[in-house]
């Protein structure tokens, strides 16, 4: 499950925001999107729910296993979504959703893929139920759980992953360690993911956003208006920013990024 380690030590397993199936698949897509060395960047979020609409990626138990695949080369990446309330998924034993591992994979990764939903699938069955991951208190008690499947499917024969995983658990207890404890955590774990409106008008650029470092870097980029029309990914002030969608209103036009930087 190398691709899955990847995402618990990369910051990719987040507590979902919403149980709308749709808006759950957009968001764990925008995760992929910003991962700096995907390359050619798809459109992810389209691309999973039209793929979602013609078969259902629900492998029942609780967990549902959307993917893309595409040409060329490039890594197996996976994003990972806990969902305390569940989702209305439309898996074939009619349980809610409460764990989401989406794929996004290169036709040269195809067979690591296959071998990778194998193990995954062979651990929800083993567990008969994730009632644990379903029941968890907060996203370092699903992070734990995740981390006994990623333990339970390597053997000898992948000393490396083992020795990843365990220094994953092993910077996780001296974070916990340093913190008095768990942390608190409220949608989402070791990311911090925010949209961002850029207005575009004929003689400047005016930057909305929460964050208000992220605004103070952008309006003083004088490339701010040419990175922005392209529509292209690019970094700033330490967030990967993401094009979502665009809207034109006369000479103005206003921009929307998702804005994603490890917290």
């Amino acid at each position: 499950m190398k691709s899955l380690l990847n995402a618990l030590q990369e910051g990719r397993l987040v507590e979902l925001p919403e149980t709308d199936k749709a808006k759950s698949l957009e968001y764990l897509a925008h995760l992929i999107e910003a991962v700096p060395d995907l390359g050619v960047r798809p459109e992810l979020a389209e691309m999973m729910i039209y793929r979602e609409k013609a078969q259902n990626t629900g492998i029942g138990l609780g967990v549902a296993c959307p993917h893309v695949r595409a040409e060329g080369e490039g890594e197996l990446l996976c994003s990972v979504g806990w969902s305390p309330q569940g989702i209305d998924y439309g898996s074939s034993d009619g349980k809610k959703v409460h764990l989401v591992a989406m794929y996004y994979i290169p036709v040269s990764q195809k067979g690591a893929y296959l071998k990778e939903v194998s193990s995954l699938v062979a651990a929800v069955r083993r567990e008969g139920w994730i009632q644990e991951i379903a029941n968890a208190a907060d996203i370092a008690t699903v992070r734990e759980r995740l981390l006994d499947w990623v333990s339970s499917s390597i053997d000898k024969s992948a000393p490396d992953t083992k020795a990843r995983m365990i220094r994953l658990e092993a910077k996780q207890a001296e974070a916990l360690a340093s913190a008095g404890g768990p942390p608190s955590v409220s949608g989402g774990a070791a990311l911090s993911v925010v949209t961002v409106i850029i207005v575009i008008m004929a003689d400047k650029a005016v930057v909305l956003s929460e964050k208000n470092d992220l605004v103070a870097a952008l309006e003083n980029d004088r490339t701010l208006k040419e990175l922005t029309v392209q529509k292209q990914p690019f970094s700033k002030a330490g967030y990967s920013l993401t094009f979502r969608s665009v809207a034109h209103y006369g000479e103005r036009s206003l921009y929307e990024y998702l804005a994603v930087k490890p917290a």
